[in-house]
């Protein structure tokens, strides 16, 4: 049982309520298998008593898209980064892909898009979109500007988590090696002839 929905908090404060309870749901069924239903009924109130917080099923899912993008960002300004660039760097992924790993369900709705047709409005997107904003003036103070070097960039440090969610859930396999990546394209960026 997750808990029952307190009706004498705050609008705002029930919201964070269901969205905290849809997360704890979604870890023990899945993402995909997250229900209005089976939430409902973990909150103690009726599925048409979650339309006054969530119009649909997709609006659940924007709003806890948002919420893990936002407790991510609250983790990587909580990071006490060096003023080596290239550590900095190291230190800033090492937290993102510690924070990214340590939740199957957030890493899936926030990375990996599982649910059909499900697409996070704009302003649940800005959160993200702030956080990759970071990386990237981060690279850059670390001499990585190209655009396709930075996409090639999030690609490796993607497929690390990949790799290691995939075959060695809360090991180390992969993620190991982070620091050895970072420090190895850093080192060799795409050379352009421009």
């Amino acid at each position: 049982m997750i808990g029952r929905l307190d009706r004498q908090a705050s609008r705002e404060d029930r919201t964070a309520a269901i969205v905290d309870a849809a997360w704890a749901l979604a870890r023990t069924e899945g993402i995909g298998g997250l229900t209005l239903r089976g939430l409902a009924r973990e909150l103690g109130i009726s599925q048409p008593s979650l339309y006054e917080y969530f119009a649909s099923k997709h609006a659940l899912y924007d709003a806890m898209f948002a919420d893990g993008n936002r407790r991510l960002a609250e983790h990587l300004d909580a990071q006490r980064l060096p003023s080596d660039p290239r550590r900095a760097v190291q230190r800033f992924m090492r937290a993102f892909v510690d924070f990214t790993l340590e939740d199957d369900a957030r890493l899936q709705l926030l990375f990996q898009r599982p649910i059909p047709g499900f697409a996070p409005s704009p302003a649940s997107y800005a959160t993200a979109a702030a956080v990759l904003d970071r990386a990237v003036a981060l690279l850059a103070e670390a001499g990585l500007e190209d655009p396709a070097d930075v996409d090639c960039f999030v690609a490796m440090v993607g497929g690390v988590v990949a790799a290691q969610s995939s075959n060695d859930p809360g090991g180390t396999r992969w993620t190991r090696h982070l620091d050895r990546l970072v420090d190895l394209y850093l080192d060799n960026p795409r050379r352009s002839s421009r």
